[in-house]
């Protein structure tokens, strides 16, 4: 049975997610849906490139990633199925597929056919009328290239990196923010093995690297390895964004002494 995972930016309050998944199983009956998220901040394409980077390796190989957080729909962006070693991934061609686009042999295609969408196609919901369409014919067995011509020019989105000085020290960001209030970092929890090390953000030092929420006392900062194996930050039973007023994209900087 084919798998094919759903995120957007559309949430759960309108029919959207289960119109397309209405589409989906009117094409490819056999298939397992799983919703990713569908609370993705609206057109935050950044945001879903970290839940797909971070999710889509537990799926078994072959696994369809259907993703919509398309603000630009409507315009002259290109609509993109991208095949990777492991999986397929389909949806408008604005970074979003930034990460799996970086693997190697990684290949992708313009959804230009139009015999691959619905029969009436709006300007405004291109997850119901080419991107829906398009996954489930994956689906049914579809090569990617049947549905369209080669893209060699796909948009990518710069993503920063964590640097580690000679010295050790580090210097890291905030990617994420989950709904806890955690800060999860982009540093390694191999470039902070080890003991005494210090953390600056947002005018706060925090001391030690703690080895679960419940070490620290209620209301108290802490730094752990989280269970994507990157650092972060949490207050015990609280909310360290709203502490530190911070969101993704606030630099780190850690050090050991």
């Amino acid at each position: 049975m084919a798998i094919i995972t759903l995120t957007t930016d559309f949430g759960l309050a309108d029919g959207y997610v289960g119109i397309m998944k209405g589409v989906i199983l009117g094409i490819a009956r056999d298939v397992d849906l799983v919703d990713l998220s569908h609370n993705i901040p609206p057109q935050d394409v950044r945001e879903a490139i970290y839940l797909l980077d971070g999710a889509a390796p537990y799926f078994p190989e072959g696994a369809i990633h259907l993703a919509v957080i398309d603000p630009g729909v409507g315009s002259e962006r290109r609509a993109l199925v991208v095949r990777t070693a492991r999986a397929c991934y389909v949806g408008p061609d604005n970074g979003l597929f930034s990460r799996p686009l970086a693997e190697p042999g990684a290949q992708a295609w313009e959804l230009d056919r139009s015999e691959f969408w619905l029969p009436q196609v709006s300007r405004t919901f291109h997850g119901r009328d080419i991107f829906s369409p398009a996954a489930a014919h994956l689906a049914n067995g579809v090569l990617p290239g049947e549905m369209g011509r080669p893209v060699v020019d796909p948009v990518r989105l710069a993503i920063a990196r964590p640097t580690r000085a000679p010295d050790g020290a580090v210097h890291g960001r905030v990617v994420h923010v989950d709904r806890f209030g955690n800060l999860i970092t982009d540093v390694p929890d191999a470039w902070v093995a080890g003991e005494g090390w210090q953390c600056r953000i947002a005018g706060e030092v925090l001391l030690g690297i703690s080895g679960a929420y419940a070490v620290a006392h209620p209301g108290v900062l802490l730094m752990l390895i989280g269970s994507g194996g990157t650092l972060e930050i949490a207050e015990r039973n609280g909310n360290a964004a709203r502490r530190l007023g911070v969101k993704a994209g606030e630099p780190v900087f850690l050090w050991s002494e």
